[in-house]
């Protein structure tokens, strides 16, 4: 099999991976992504189908992406994924099928996606205290959510990872806590800077704890800390550290680090728009293209094209910022659902 060279944008980043969001929908309502008490849905009519999503996933595959993450919402509450996940492991230029979940469903899907062909899960979980939790995500679904950890533990999923929000009067002084939480669980903990993007309409920069902060705070407990040498071609978003035990996590540090320049990944929202950068404002719909009759090479065409222009660098344009508020207040998000996270898959 010919691997496709992968399409390049204009400071040389190439389209190695794709975000898939199925569904906008979500069970919990998580501070920093869905704070508010309304929201509005896509319409259903307007969700891609699995055969809409294999054919745009084909299309990518063959400008260069060999990387999927199925993302919503939360993409376990749509309907049959296994089936869309065992049309994709088909596709012979996608190495790797990732799912991004807050895993309260894990425990009733965990073995049929794993025998469908996904290959890794990453939970996000921000706190290991139920009564936090509960506050947080509105929902008292913590033991479900632990019992979906395990569950993928159980179904053999290889580098199971862990992601964890730090916010600042929140879940800081849980960090060594929530190490110590995926140890026991045979996983590794990413902690990820608090983001001003989409739906955060609390964010403000004196919640953020940075990188540098929680370095600190674990050497307090573990004492040295080593960074992990990056491969020559890597474009993770987390930088991986290890403790002198040999055990290792990660920190994505987008609100204070930013990785544009590295960052080789494009986001299709769950109707069907193309976003180039987690902080673009407008999206390319792809759907339209498909539902008119277009063929595999004019849409092919139409996505090469927009990411040859593609200059995003959204998070380091942030940095430079003077003055640094929310990026979108609530009436911008109704004005247009696909800027919250929920609907993007951030």
């Amino acid at each position: 099999m010919t691997v496709p060279s992968p399409v390049a944008d204009g400071f040389g980043r190439p389209l190695k991976s794709l975000r898939v969001s199925v569904t906008d929908r979500c069970n919990l309502r998580c501070g920093y992504c869905m704070p508010e008490s309304e929201y509005i849905w896509l319409p259903r009519s307007s969700v891609l189908s699995f055969e809409e999503i294999d054919r745009l996933v084909g299309i990518f595959a063959s400008l260069g992406v060999d990387k999927i993450r199925l993302t919503g919402g939360e993409p376990l509450l749509r309907q049959e994924l296994p089936t869309l996940v065992a049309a994709l492991a088909k596709q012979p230029s996608i190495s790797e099928i990732a799912l991004t979940t807050n895993a309260v469903l894990l425990p009733r899907h965990a073995e049929a996606l794993r025998a469908a062909g996904l290959d890794r899960v990453t939970v996000s979980l921000d706190t290991v205290r139920a009564d936090r939790y509960a506050t947080f995500a509105k929902a008292t679904r913590f033991e479900a959510a632990v019992e979906g950890i395990d569950a993928a533990r159980s179904a053999g999923f290889p580098r199971l990872k862990i992601n964890a929000v730090v916010v600042r009067g929140f879940n800081d002084d849980e960090l060594v806590d929530l190490l110590e939480f995926a140890t026991q669980r045979g996983a590794e903990v990413r902690y990820i800077e608090y983001m001003d993007v989409g739906g955060a309409t609390g964010w403000s920069l004196d919640q953020v704890v940075s990188q540098r902060e929680i370095l600190a705070t674990l050497a307090a407990t573990y004492g040295s800390i080593e960074a992990v040498p990056d491969g020559a071609k890597s474009s993770a978003p987390a930088q991986r550290f290890r403790l002198a035990d040999g055990r290792t996590f990660g920190i994505i540090a987008s609100t204070t680090v930013p990785f544009c320049r590295t960052c080789d990944r494009a986001r299709i929202t769950a109707d069907g728009y193309l976003y180039l950068c987690l902080y673009a404002d407008t999206g390319l719909p792809l759907r339209d293209l498909v539902r008119s009759g277009a063929s595999d090479d004019e849409i092919r065409g139409t996505i090469a094209d927009a990411w040859r222009a593609r200059r995003d660098r959204g998070a380091e344009e942030r940095v430079q910022l003077r003055s640094r508020n929310v990026l979108h207040g609530v009436e911008e998000l109704r004005a247009d659902p696909h800027r919250e996270m929920h609907t993007r898959g951030g």
